[in-house]
């Protein structure tokens, strides 16, 4: 099969689809590899480490585009992107289509099979291709925080962690989910006072065995939010809901109950935000300020640390890159319904009820759309 790696163009986004070990290993199974050139190049991994991977530089993206059978990307294609993709293509890259209707009516017009890696599930119900980005992204959160509550930077002059005599900044993280937990691990690191807030009792009973006793946990609901908001410096956004538009967790009047210059981050933006006041911004311009409180809102924070991001995720998405290079889509996918649920789009049709509920299209059934795609193929 012939793969191609297009050169992100996402705002400051650095991060590559594919790693030259990755590239290696697409070469020893037979299959050929199109690197747009200088796709890795702001992270170290030069156009001469992908050659000698075995891979073949192309110029363009639109060249990348026209040779290949299979797309790896790792954000949401941009328009422009999306105007390459022809039926013939599958498309593996992250979509977060809940929230964008501009790039999911592209994506339907494109006739491709277009997989997300936050909607791949393995046997025990997570999320194992998200994981890696929601594992840097939960810690870059407090980094980030820590930041936003310098004066400098329209924080109210707190240090995160305190220092002798003086008290730690409290760190309200909201959702126990893996982007939650390595949120606490980085906060309480750096000295804060931390809790956590999360509907699942057992996940709670979970997070307080595994840091014995060292952060507070609370149960969810809109009273012990309020209640948090309070005494917060430091909000971590970290619910999902996988496929979906995040739940608005935190009203623009709850703002009010909050100390000026105390920060927002939302990790949840990539699914439209968990509160209200959330709109998408960059690493370029990546705060704004909303009565008196700082919103951090990357949507691509994990680009941030593009080189770590990069290997962290190629060693996630290779073996299910192998997968469909080796066999097909519609083998790959219908042999493993947990791969199945990564399935967005099937040449026209939207196959996550979350979706298509959100952006009002009828949601046809994965196994059924894949049946009909193949059924045109040799009509």
């Amino acid at each position: 099969m012939y793969i191609g790696v297009p050169k992100e163009i996402k705002n400051h986004e650095y991060r590559v689809g594919l790693t030259p070990a990755g590239v290696r290993e697409l070469i020893n199974h037979g299959h050929t590899v199109l690197i747009q050139k200088d796709a890795g190049a702001a992270i170290g991994l030069s156009n001469e480490l992908y050659t000698e991977a075995g891979a073949k530089i192309i110029d363009t993206a639109e060249e990348v585009f026209a040779g290949a059978e299979m797309i790896i990307k790792v954000k949401e294609p941009q328009p422009e992107e999306c105007k390459m993709l022809k039926p013939h293509h599958t498309l593996f890259t992250y979509l977060h289509l809940a929230p964008d209707p501009t790039q999911t009516q592209l994506l339907v017009e494109s006739g491709a099979i277009c997989i997300a890696y936050e909607t791949v599930t393995d046997a025990f119900g997570a999320l194992p291709l998200l994981a890696p980005m929601s594992e840097v992204a939960g810690r870059m959160s407090i980094q980030e925080a820590a930041v936003c509550l310098e004066k400098s930077k329209g924080g109210s002059g707190i240090l995160l962690g305190g220092v002798p005599g003086v008290e730690a900044a409290n760190v309200v993280v909201i959702g126990g989910g893996v982007v939650g937990l390595h949120a606490a691990r980085m906060a309480m690191g750096l000295g804060a006072n931390v809790t956590i807030l999360d509907r699942s009792l057992a996940r709670l009973k979970q997070i307080d065995e595994l840091f014995d006793g060292r952060l507070k946990t609370i149960f969810s609901t809109a009273d012990s939010i309020e209640k948090q908001l309070r005494t917060a410096d430091a909000v971590i956004g970290a619910v999902l809901v996988p496929g979906a538009s995040a739940p608005k967790l935190v009203t623009r009047d709850m703002l009010k109950l909050m100390k000026k210059g105390s920060v927002l981050v939302d990790v949840a933006i990539d699914q439209g935000g968990c509160f209200e006041t959330s709109k998408p911004t960059t690493h370029q311009d990546p705060i704004f300020e909303v009565d008196g409180i700082i919103h951090y809102c990357v949507a691509n924070m994990p680009g941030g640390v593009a080189r770590t991001s990069t290997f962290a995720l190629t060693n996630a998405t290779l073996p299910y890159i192998l997968n469909l290079a080796d066999n097909g889509a519609h083998q790959a996918l219908t042999a493993d319904e947990h791969f199945l649920k990564g399935l967005n789009v099937c040449s026209g049709m939207i196959t996550v009820q979350a979706v298509a509920d959100a952006l009002g299209y009828k949601s046809v059934e994965p196994t059924s759309a894949l049946a009909q795609r193949e059924l045109k193929a040799t009509a």
